[in-house]
């Protein structure tokens, strides 16, 4: 399994899922804007606190409906939930089955968030010769920013674990990502990624391999009446732990 599949996948997961933290673990403006200036020579240990169990909330003017485009031409729609406060978080289940659509096509079979730990989440993959493998990726480390009205800055280190043929492969991930919104309202994303070795190999380690990625989200409009369709449409709650049509409903392992 290629280290791109892996990484688009924990690359895309702040677009997923909200994912847990608390105001007091948020790294401050400098230390995740001094993180992204040292990129790619990017070591660990990481400026990032323990994640507890509280969701990351994103800015209200993520609130709706709206359309990605990567850079290599996907499109695809993802969808923000307001969760009071003036707070909002993304459908989980109707992001991962479209990202997953999008960006894996039939190699995705499916997508678990592990109902009892808003940082865990399981990816069933179509693997070599057909067989399913299954990557269990588990935030370990995150901060986040809010350096002004119209920028957000997040940063998550995962443990990520491929169980396949064979005896698990673990590599740890982290992904700085700047959304910034425009005067035109779209979202500006960008995100830098490292892979690091196992943590047998120490906790303190350099990256062997940095990827780059660009998003431009464009608004669509509000979400589907939540009253009348549910949050995100048919099938679709941004808590449950199976994405809509792209899992079997089957537990979390």
């Amino acid at each position: 399994m290629g280290r791109r599949l892996v990484g688009t996948i924990l690359a895309l997961w702040l677009l997923l899922t909200p994912q847990a933290t608390s105001a007091a673990q948020a790294s401050g403006d400098a230390a995740l804007e001094s993180r992204l200036a040292g990129w790619p020579a990017w070591s660990l240990p990481a400026p990032l606190a323990r994640p507890g169990r509280r969701d990351l909330l994103y800015p209200d003017w993520f609130e709706g409906r709206w359309r990605a485009r990567d850079e290599e031409g996907r499109r695809f729609e993802l969808r923000f939930l307001p969760v009071g406060g003036g707070d909002v978080a993304g459908d989980r289940a109707f992001n991962a089955r479209a990202i997953g659509a999008a960006t894996l096509g039939d190699t995705l079979l499916g997508v678990e968030n592990d109902p009892a730990n808003p940082n865990r989440q399981v990816a069933r993959l179509r693997g070599p010769q057909g067989r399913v493998v299954q990557l269990e990726s588990t935030v370990v480390g995150r901060g986040s920013a809010r350096p002004s009205a119209d920028r957000f800055l997040a940063d998550e280190l995962a443990l990520q674990v491929l169980h396949g043929p064979g005896s698990p492969r673990i590599s740890r991930v982290e992904v700085l990502s700047s959304f910034e919104r425009r005067p035109d309202g779209a979202i500006a994303v960008e995100q830098w990624q490292a892979t690091y070795p196992a943590p047998g190999d120490g906790l303190a380690v350099a990256a062997v391999s940095s990827e780059r990625h660009r998003l431009q989200l464009e608004p669509l409009g509000p979400c589907p009446d939540p009253l009348r369709d549910g949050p995100a449409g048919p099938g679709s709650h941004p808590a449950t732990g199976t994405a809509a049509g792209a899992g079997d409903g089957r537990p979390l392992r």
